[in-house]
């Protein structure tokens, strides 16, 4: 959600004349999009208004954005702790921040970026989530906002609202100019993605991803959605689309039924598996992934054993697993508390158990060639390409020989032809490394072999 929110952003400031800068000491407008789920994020949001304070200083005439659901949670308070930042915009008002930086964009005209910038200390770090090359190739079509079930951890039904459904026309509209623009691979995003309906005609979720699979797609996938809403028949509407990612993400935060209660999950551990069941029966090679709390207030070592177990048996392909993290206002928040050592105990475990799962589930890809979807360049290493397979496991791969080493100007060529064929050669809890092999403009397209890397590289554990 907070990657289509950016992207939307970016888009907004572009129709208003804007480029992209490629680094915060470059920009005459920083927009920092944040995030109030868990406490680091909170933390590193108000600590990046800080560091980007240095650049204020040295350039009154650049303007500082904040937004997002620290922005929509923290107004009155981010005004006392961080009062350089020039505009604060909640999450239900990313068309007012469009409408803001349109009217300061003329002033930019003429800015001169003086040596004197450049010596401030660097920021670190690229823009996430706005225009490259390749971003364009994974679209993201927002459906539905907002959560209405209070999750008694979650801080997203205050600080995004209830329900919010987009009209499926809406929906429908984007995706086509999302597809025009060159999309192979959509993702349908909401915070309750499988509770959306559309007011006018009483479709449910499996009747719009129906309908957007007729409109030419390669790819579809979803996130993230709450198992509660799972019907069979939205099952049967996703399993029978040819397009679909075979992985679904299914958080169950729990496997212990007395702090599912707790947590007002809806659902019991039974239920839960019964959809996965459910899931396996249709795709048997579905990637089910999860999300998972440890350390909740009241969580015994039982609660805890039972969670661990059920990782343990295999099911989860991949996890987010996240230490419970007190949010202001939530119920949660004024229980007691688990002791941070032991929670920090039992995340180890819990990390370790599904890391061994994952790896076997990664090892499975070796010596097997893959088709990914190019996502960019490895974030560790500049001579490697980074893609996503469809059931978003992370491949890199030296970059061929025809891949270009300079900067491109226009389309780059492999936006083209961005389906790459990678012989998978070694495994590793991150992911997969091996050598493309190939490369096709559409997924139904045979691949076309390319050049090799002039030096191959060794893939390190």
């Amino acid at each position: 959600m907070n990657e289509a929110d950016s992207r939307y952003i970016a888009e907004r400031a572009a129709s208003a004349g804007y480029s992209v800068a490629s680094v915060a000491e470059e920009a005459n407008v920083i927009v920092l999009n944040t995030c109030t789920v868990r406490d680091n994020a909170e933390r590193r949001a108000y600590g990046r208004m800080n560091h980007l304070n240095a650049l204020k200083r040295v350039d009154p005439s650049l303007r500082l954005v904040v937004t997002g659901c620290l922005a929509e949670q923290d107004r009155d308070r981010m005004k006392r702790l961080a009062p350089h930042v020039d505009a604060i915009f909640g999450t239900r008002e990313l068309a007012e921040l469009g409408d803001q930086l349109a009217a300061w964009q003329p002033n930019f005209d003429d800015v001169d970026f003086s040596d004197d910038r450049a010596l401030v200390t660097s920021l670190g770090g690229t823009g996430d989530a706005v225009t490259g090359p390749f971003s364009h190739l994974r679209a993201f079509v927002t459906v539905q906002r907002g959560c209405s079930y209070y999750c008694t951890f979650c801080i997203v039904p205050h600080v995004r609202g209830r329900f919010d459904h987009r009209p499926k026309s809406a929906i429908l509209d984007e995706t086509r100019e999302r597809l025009a623009q060159g999309a192979r691979e959509i993702v349908l995003v909401g915070q309750t993605v499988n509770a959306w309906n559309d007011p006018a005609s009483s479709d449910d979720f499996g009747d719009l991803a129906r309908s957007v699979a007729t409109l030419g797609l390669e790819r579809l996938g979803f996130i993230s959605p709450h198992p509660k809403d799972f019907t069979e028949k939205i099952l049967d509407d996703l399993c029978s689309l040819e397009q679909l990612n075979p992985r679904i993400h299914l958080p169950l935060q729990s496997a212990s039924d007395r702090l599912l209660r707790r947590m007002n999950r809806k659902y019991t551990l039974a239920q839960f598996d019964g959809i996965v069941r459910s899931i396996r029966q249709r795709l048997p090679k579905c990637a089910i992934t999860t999300d998972l709390i440890v350390g909740f207030p009241g969580e015994t070592a039982s609660d805890f054993q039972a969670t661990l177990d059920y990782v343990r048996s295999g099911v989860f392909a991949n996890a987010f697993s996240f230490i419970y993290s007190i949010r202001r206002g939530t119920p949660a928040a004024r229980w007691p508390q688990v002791p941070r050592e032991l929670a920090l105990e039992r995340f180890a475990q819990l990390l370790d158990a599904q890391n061994a799962v994952t790896r076997a589930y990664h090892d499975g890809y070796a010596g097997r060639t893959v088709r990914v979807l190019i996502v960019g360049d490895s974030k560790k290493d500049a001579r490697r390409l980074t893609g996503k397979s469809l059931d978003n496991v992370t491949v890199v791969a030296p970059k061929p020989a025809d891949y270009p080493a300079e900067h491109w100007e226009g389309v780059h060529p492999y936006a083209q032809a961005p389906w790459l064929d990678v012989a998978i050669e070694s495994a590793h809890v991150w992911g997969c490394f091996g050598t493309v092999v190939g490369r096709a403009a559409r997924f139904a397209d045979a691949g076309t072999p390319v050049m090799r890397p002039l030096l191959d590289l060794i893939a390190t554990a």
